[in-house]
């Protein structure tokens, strides 16, 4: 259970504090992180944008997926494990591309099968090469005004 606290793999990386500072995906699990402070860019060079603090006795991969708006992913590649980068460049985003969420999901071919933090352990994730946030609505806010929207037309077409 202490391990499952998603919160634990947002902030500064804090691996050396005492106590439990970070998540255990689970032998195959997965989370989404979102950027509310900033958000992720490319950064026109072929410098890493993107950090994954992976932590613990086990050095395990993760899949990683971006997204600008928490519906539409695109994988950006694997890091092998400990901490690793990602020039998200290299990938064809840059500079006026701008993402807000991370999934990460746990190779399940990597690492022990057994334990307590079976998983990729998930310390920090980093956005090197960000700007200002962007205003992107929560996808169910999202649906909702999509819904609406719907429901205005259909109203206005059934009126006349």
């Amino acid at each position: 259970a202490p391990y499952r606290d998603c919160s634990r793999a947002v902030g500064a990386p804090d691996v050396s504090s005492p106590g439990v500072n970070y998540v255990s995906l689970g032998d195959g699990g997965s989370i989404v992180l979102r950027f509310v402070d900033n958000s992720l860019t490319g950064s026109g060079d072929p410098d890493n944008d993107l950090w994954i603090f992976e932590i613990g006795p086990d050095v395990e991969d993760t899949f990683v997926w971006i997204s600008g708006n928490g519906i539409d992913w695109s994988s950006v590649g694997k890091v092998t494990g400990s901490t690793r980068g990602i020039d998200i460049d290299a990938f064809g985003f840059g500079l006026g591309q701008y993402f807000s969420y991370v999934r990460l999901l746990d190779d399940t071919n990597e690492g022990d099968q057994s334990g307590s933090t079976v998983g990729a352990d998930i310390d920090a994730v980093g956005a090197i090469s960000s700007a200002p946030p962007v205003s992107v609505p929560e996808p169910a806010t999202l649906l909702l005004m999509l819904t609406g929207a719907g429901a205005s037309l259909w109203s206005r077409r059934r009126r006349g």
